[in-house]
């Protein structure tokens, strides 16, 4: 198989979130939003019950990953995975866990050997993995733990094309950010986006604007010391790597539009400091990337949405823009590997 057709790998998601939803809806807008051929990862019946469900004419077909983007045109194409996925639309079951993990262990399992381009994950609900004795924080280190061994260190993007954006702390209690942002944890997280984002995005020179961690970046000090302690001397060793970095810069004044023309992306000390920006400006298009690991993975950057799962009102546009993202991404891998 050619590696520019190789289709694009989709896992299912939470089986009773909005991922089938998308899924579906996606798919019946592949001609009209110009996708990218891409197979899902799952449980077939599933995709059939919410296609009844929904009342939306789509034909599943169950393939391998060679034969799906020619079945692409004409069907949804679908690479079972083993676990039934029985859950009602908003209502998770014994299932869900199960199941949603094997959509990712086959997607990550099929790129890494060559038979996809790039995975695509739906959301999940950690919450329900956890219940099947999920070991992971979230899908990101999940990921990097299936790269082997020495997991690679993954870094959470959101990406737009207004706004691109890196959290340096993410799931964790906001009291604990001041203990967890350290000079090593900024100038990793920088280096690993400088080379992405010239790798992948194709930025020869990436322009990184790194957030201080308190209001007017700490005031030299006087509100706080952790922007004089940590941040400046993170960018300065970014600097001293060659890496285009400028910080400590006050948050709020950072995501204005003149502002957004001089850099490529914000790596922030926390997460709601730049991903309430991002979904401001970016609700329905924004796009999960994870930096780092040695394949692309892109995702819509939303949750499973349990309250709006079967009703049809579920909007596949971050989704479409997340195949959109992983086909450009992983096109630009491809032709680096051949260069």
């Amino acid at each position: 198989m050619d590696a520019l057709s190789t289709p694009l790998a989709l896992s299912l998601g939470e089986p009773a979130g909005i991922g089938p939803d998308i899924v579906l809806t996606a798919w019946l807008q592949r001609e009209e939003r110009h996708l990218p051929p891409f197979f899902v990862t799952g449980d077939p019946a599933c995709l059939i019950a919410r296609a009844r469900h929904l009342g939306l004419a789509v034909t599943v077909a169950e393939v391998a990953p060679e034969t799906a983007s020619a079945a692409f045109p004409a069907a949804l194409p679908v690479v079972p995975t083993g676990p039934a996925a029985t859950a009602a639309p908003g209502r998770p079951d014994a299932s869900s866990g199960p199941a949603a993990q094997a959509a990712i262990d086959a997607a990550v399992s099929l790129v890494r050997e060559g038979r996809a381009r790039a995975v695509v994950t739906n959301p999940i609900a950690k919450s329900v993995l956890y219940a099947n004795g999920f070991p992971f924080p979230g899908h990101t280190e999940y990921l990097a733990h299936l790269c082997g061994t020495p997991a690679p260190r993954p870094v959470m993007m959101i990406w737009s094309p207004e706004l691109a954006v890196i959290p340096a702390t993410i799931h964790v209690p906001l009291a604990e950010v001041p203990r967890l942002l350290t000079v090593e944890l900024l100038v990793e997280t920088g280096r690993i986006a400088a080379a992405d984002l010239t790798r992948r995005f194709g930025l020869a020179a990436p322009r990184l604007a790194v957030c201080g961690l308190n209001p007017h970046a700490g005031e030299d000090g006087t509100i706080g010391r952790e922007d004089e302690d940590v941040t400046r001397p993170a960018v300065e060793a970014l600097r001293a790597l060659g890496i285009d970095a400028r910080g400590p810069l006050p948050a709020d004044t950072l995501f204005h539009p003149a502002a957004r023309r001089t850099y490529d992306v914000v790596i922030g000390a926390y997460h709601d400091q730049v991903l309430a920006p991002i979904k401001t400006l970016a609700f329905d298009t924004g796009v999960n990337v994870t930096l780092g690991l040695p394949f692309v993975r892109t995702s819509p950057d939303h949750g499973t949405a349990f309250d709006i799962a079967g009703t049809g009102r579920a909007n596949p546009s971050s989704l479409i823009e997340a195949l959109h993202l992983a086909d450009r991404l992983a096109g630009a891998d491809v032709v680096e590997a051949a260069a």
